[in-house]
């Protein structure tokens, strides 16, 4: 054996240093609950955004000598008050505005001024986004510039074509025109979700021999369903709560949406809001259904886009 012997090494222990408070703090912070006055200002947003809509319903269930002389809020000063409520407002609803009619009105109307943005405004995305040609960025900004300037400037001009055509008072007027008014939002909204989308789903379909429509059809609408649904939301709304428009292209005939036909049971001295109220609650439904059914893609849809494109 030789005289001097195999040293093997002791492992150096470093002294763990204590985590500091503030580090501790965004920790918790980051993983744990959100503060509590953030939580108290969204509970008393949430209070005075469903307050309204909560009047609303409980004075469409008064009738009408308690709907004029006293406010929705007497309901709950007396337990004896509870025994007055009614469903007649729904039945005169019904028996004096034919709400039947205006319902398939307002479908007729909403989903097509829906639908056929849209599906426009996807194709013009596709090609503002993934296709090369003269003048794109020019006529892009021509699309987008059209956001700024009111619609009613173009009602007139419309409304004097449209006469010319002889389409005053039906479907496809008032279909053309929510469809100018929403598709330079629509283009844009799209233009910038696609603008995020990975370009290397474009060019190997490209390499794959696929042509511009199939890779739109099969890759970049589906998964622009996000943006599309989040849209579908705002297009739908607008349209569906609209009064303006169906006033001026529409006008009170058969053809008459929802909206007129609330319109036409409030009388010239205010008396009958008490069905106006049952006739509102009536047209939330719809308008709440298709926003629940859809809000898992609003969130997505609207931020996607924020930051690039």
């Amino acid at each position: 054996m030789s005289g001097t012997q195999a040293v093997t090494p002791t492992p150096v222990q470093v002294p763990k240093q204590p985590v500091s408070g503030v580090t501790r703090t965004k920790r918790k912070d980051a993983t744990g609950k959100s503060p509590l006055w953030v939580r108290i200002v969204l509970a008393v947003i949430c209070i005075v955004w469903v307050v309204p809509t909560f009047g609303l319903a409980v004075t469409s269930f008064r009738n009408q000598t308690d709907a004029t002389d006293s406010g929705w809020w007497t309901l709950f000063t007396s337990p004896a008050n509870f025994t007055r409520l009614t469903f007649e407002n729904y039945g005169d609803l019904f028996a004096q505005a034919d709400m039947d009619t205006a319902f398939v009105n307002t479908l007729a109307i909403t989903i097509p001024a829906t639908v056929i943005p849209i599906l426009i405004a996807a194709f013009a995305a596709y090609a503002f986004t993934f296709m090369q040609f003269p003048g794109r960025d020019l006529l892009l900004i021509l699309i987008v510039g059209l956001l700024v300037v009111p619609t009613q400037v173009a009602l007139v001009p419309l409304l004097k074509i449209f006469g010319s055509l002889g389409i005053n008072g039906t479907f496809p007027a008032i279909w053309i025109a929510h469809i100018g008014f929403g598709m330079p939002l629509a283009v844009y909204i799209i233009r910038n979700y696609m603008a995020t989308l990975p370009r290397e789903v474009i060019e190997s379909a490209k390499i794959d021999g696929a042509s511009h429509f199939q890779t739109f059809w099969k890759l970049i609408l589906p998964m622009s369903t996000p943006v599309l649904a989040s849209f579908a939301i705002f297009q739908f709304l607008w349209v569906w709560n609209d009064l303006l428009n169906a006033l001026i292209f529409i006008g009170p005939n058969n053809n008459a949406p929802l909206s007129i036909a609330l319109v036409s049971l409030l009388g010239q001295q205010g008396q009958g809001w008490q069905l106006l109220t049952a006739g509102g609650l009536f047209m939330m439904l719809i308008p709440i259904l298709v926003f629940l059914s859809l809000q898992r893609y609003f969130v997505r849809g609207m931020t996607a886009g924020a930051v690039k494109g």
